[in-house]
């Protein structure tokens, strides 16, 4: 089958122009079919606290209230989306921006979580990988905000790690996929202060036993858990590490890899 990269981007590097340019001039030169899901929740919530509405994060989810709900969505897809789709039409990298509400690619509900009320959260239904598939025939190189809907006129804020998962996993039935999480670490670190601490390889067994010791840090918990979930699934190649280097995790030669036992 033919391969298809998801690649997210998010942490320091969307909030660094330089090196954000730097990535999108790597994502760019990447041949092939390809996705980019970006974040950005540390320009929302600046956004956010200056305007005066307070914000919280649960284990590295936002609590996403009504006012935030507008902050996420003028930020995500508005001003970083297009930035993002600006940038690599400057490499001749024709690109579409768009979120989860845009041709209903990706259908969601309000989470419902006895213990916690996320707010306006969404955790996902469905992929519409029959869209996907015609737009990237096109070769056309999709940018995702993380915003899903729920087909009732709500718009969700859904975590972007989550969203990339959930593609690679929808499209394996028609591509060999590779999802790559790219950040402004080498990859998973036994010492979070430590950047030559870097985990070669992480299996379902020994991110227990990280867990239970309390190795990882609580953003990087949504990441490896739809790693996982992912590698479960079907999707073929998956790898964490430095945005600086992702034509290095494409070949596999730095980063975290994720692996079965």
């Amino acid at each position: 089958m033919e391969k298809l990269y998801i690649i997210k981007i998010g942490g320091n590097i969307i909030d660094d122009e330089a090196k954000l340019y730097s990535f999108l001039e790597d994502f760019a030169a990447v041949k092939g079919k390809k996705i980019l899901v970006h974040g950005g929740g540390k320009l929302a919530t600046r956004v956010a606290e200056a305007m005066g509405i307070k914000q919280q994060l649960i284990d590295g989810r936002r609590i996403t209230d009504a006012e935030t709900l507008k902050v996420v969505t003028m930020v995500y897809a508005g001003y970083l989306n297009k930035d993002i789709v600006s940038k690599l039409q400057a490499q001749n990298c024709n690109a579409l921006g768009l979120t989860g509400a845009d041709g209903n690619i990706i259908l969601a509900h309000k989470r419902i979580n006895s213990g916690i009320d996320y707010g306006f959260a969404g955790d996902i239904d469905k992929i519409n990988t029959g869209l996907i598939n015609q737009l990237l025939h096109l070769n056309m190189a999709i940018v995702l905000a993380p915003l899903t809907h729920d087909k009732n006129g709500q718009l969700l804020n859904t975590n972007a790690d989550t969203i990339a998962s959930e593609i690679a996993k929808a499209m394996t039935t028609t591509y060999t996929v590779s999802l790559i999480y790219c950040f402004e670490k080498k990859g998973v670190l036994l010492n979070a202060s430590d950047d030559a601490s870097t985990i070669g390889e992480i299996s379902d067994s020994s991110y227990k036993e990280l867990k239970e010791k309390n190795i990882i840090s609580a953003g990087m918990l949504p990441k490896l858990d739809n790693a996982f979930a992912a590698l479960q699934s079907g999707v073929q190649n998956i790898i964490i590490g430095h945005a600086d280097n992702l034509h290095k995790l494409i070949d596999h030669q730095c980063g975290t890899a994720i692996i079965n036992d």
